[in-house]
């Protein structure tokens, strides 16, 4: 492994573990939360699942070595009930950099307790739906049999369902950058409980 690639690695492992030392608190995180309410295709999930994390930025960069970090909370009941960070490292092609806002609905308890264990990482086939502050032109991101949803002109004004993939649901609003590759597959989940 050649020097650049070493110390690019050590770097991004280095950038990825400082938050965990960063001292837990609740933030207010009720703009990003009214984002996404304003979108009717994600609205209904506020008060149907069982609870969510929000993640209000997330960013990703990346040149063939790549990382992403966000930090977020969880909520049940409309309450935080905990901290959570997400991390991502891969190496492969990749170019650009983007910000993203992101939400996970979890479906039921088991879902919760899932993500909720401390660790959570998505499997390969894991994806996100991809939403627009405006109503129009959604799409998915990912594989496998995760959702996929559209609302737009094209698609006659119908949605297409969003299903849950293993109990959870993720959604991804853009916030600027340009990046060749977006999925949640591989992302890593850690969870420290309110004291």
């Amino acid at each position: 492994m050649n020097t650049f690639v070493r110390r690019s690695l050590l770097w991004l492992s280095l950038l990825l573990a400082l938050p965990a030392f960063a001292a837990q608190k609740v933030e207010d995180y009720s703009e990003t939360i009214n984002n996404f309410k304003k979108i009717d295709q994600v609205r209904p999930f506020f008060s149907s699942a069982h609870g969510y994390a929000v993640f209000p930025t997330i960013g990703k960069g990346g040149m063939f070595i790549g990382g992403a970090y966000g930090k977020g909370q969880v909520y049940r009941g409309g309450k935080v009930v905990g901290v959570t960070s997400v991390t991502d490292l891969s190496i492969g092609f990749q170019l650009g950099g983007q910000a993203y806002s992101q939400v996970i609905f979890f479906k039921d308890q088991r879902a919760f307790d899932a993500f909720t264990q401390g660790n959570f990482e998505f499997g390969a086939k894991a994806g996100a739906i991809a939403v627009t502050s405006s109503a129009n032109a959604q799409t998915s991101t990912g594989g496998g049999t995760s959702a996929g949803a559209a609302t737009s002109a094209e698609a006659g004004g119908k949605q297409a369902r969003a299903d849950y993939y293993k109990g959870m649901l993720v959604f991804v609003l853009g916030k600027g950058g340009l990046m060749f590759e977006a999925t949640v597959a591989g992302q890593k989940y850690s969870f420290e409980a309110l004291k």
